[in-house]
């Protein structure tokens, strides 16, 4: 079902491109569209925003809406919060609903950055602020990854990098204590592929995991659609492909790879101790630390979600009250939980 959404989204984003003229990249030396949206003006009344994410439902986005509900009821603006799931069609729709109801400004998280020019082009047509959290759209192009910068939307969330980094660089110290030999030894890093964040993320898990270990280490890149099952799904026939290998390593682009690479693994029949899994969000990997049973989960980079929709909030009542620029990307903070640490560090497990 995803694939299809998708390809209808890729299919309108590249139409749009053609009626742009920008259908050969995203920079083209035409005129270029406004990656922010529109310069909004200032608005003397009270504000109106809505708030457009991708799997709604999904604990870390949860909390990114009480954050960004919290925010607006302190500086007295009027949010609405439409969860999107995973459909691309409805990104479009919902968008143009907003701002049909007259917000004045959007942030959005969406399901797939194909509908990203779209996204613009609309908002840019109403004069409305945009900005996206977590993910990164690009004003003239589907693919984050190989648009201009200067096109990339504004975003709020956190550094791919750092965030990847503290995850390999964590993973590296598990792994020197307990004496794998690295030959009979695996390394799964799980994303979705076409999410440049993600992207990001494990690639500088590699690069800080060669570092701290030492070790040479065989990595087996996994794509998945970022849930536990699909990555249950998808992790599970990598290790039946691979039924030689004692020991794993697993990080992804989120908990939800992590712990679906933790859950495939033990239902093959490898022990806790032979798993060595790093999450990221800590929100999934809470609930194995939250029961007596041994787990692959060994630590996870507590990413709060809350801290980037209040994050969201404010940068876009900063511009619309006080017309100041966006910053081309926000970051909030991060922390490394483990089982005996997660509490204290505030994690919610719900």
């Amino acid at each position: 079902m995803f694939r299809t959404t998708a390809g209808r989204a890729a299919a309108a984003a590249t139409g749009l491109l053609l009626t742009l003229g920008l259908a050969t990249g995203c920079s083209t030396g035409k005129e270029s569209v406004k990656s922010d949206g529109a310069p909004a003006a200032p608005v003397n009344g009270r504000i109106s925003l809505t708030y457009l994410q991708k799997q709604g439902d999904q604990e870390y986005f949860v909390g990114e809406a009480d954050g960004a509900k919290a925010k607006a009821a302190e500086l007295g603006i009027d949010l609405k919060v439409v969860n999107l799931g995973n459909d691309a069609n409805k990104t479009v729709s919902e968008v143009q609903s907003a701002v049909a109801q007259k917000s004045n400004g959007l942030i959005i998280v969406v399901p797939d950055p194909a509908v990203g020019p779209q996204v613009v082009q609309i908002a840019k047509d109403a004069k409305v602020a945009l900005l996206t959290s977590d993910d990164q759209i690009c004003a003239t192009g589907p693919d984050p990854a190989s648009c201009d910068k200067e096109q990339l939307v504004p975003r709020i969330g956190f550094s791919g990098a750092q965030m990847g980094g503290e995850v390999g660089k964590r993973a590296a110290e598990e792994f020197k204590k307990t004496g794998w030999n690295p030959a009979d030894t695996r390394i799964i890093s799980a994303w979705k592929q076409d999410v440049t964040v993600c992207g990001d993320r494990v690639k500088a898990a590699k690069e800080a995991f060669a570092a701290g270990s030492g070790a040479q280490i065989q990595s087996i890149d996994v794509a998945t659609d970022n849930t536990p099952t699909g990555a249950q799904d998808k992790i599970a026939a990598t290790v039946t492909a691979n039924a030689g290998v004692k020991h794993w390593v697993v990080w992804g682009c989120n908990d939800e790879n992590v712990q679906g690479g933790v859950t495939a693994l033990e239902n093959a029949g490898i022990g806790a101790d032979d798993v060595i899994g790093v999450g990221l969000g800590a929100y999934l990997a809470c609930k194995d630390w939250s029961g007596s049973k041994p787990s692959g989960m060994k630590a996870a980079l507590f990413i709060n979600g809350k801290d980037v929709g209040a994050l969201a909030v404010q940068t876009m009542y900063d511009k619309l009250k006080n017309s100041k620029d966006f910053p081309k990307e926000a970051f909030a903070p991060t922390t490394m939980v483990d089982a005996a640490t997660w509490k204290s560090a505030g994690v919610t497990c719900n």
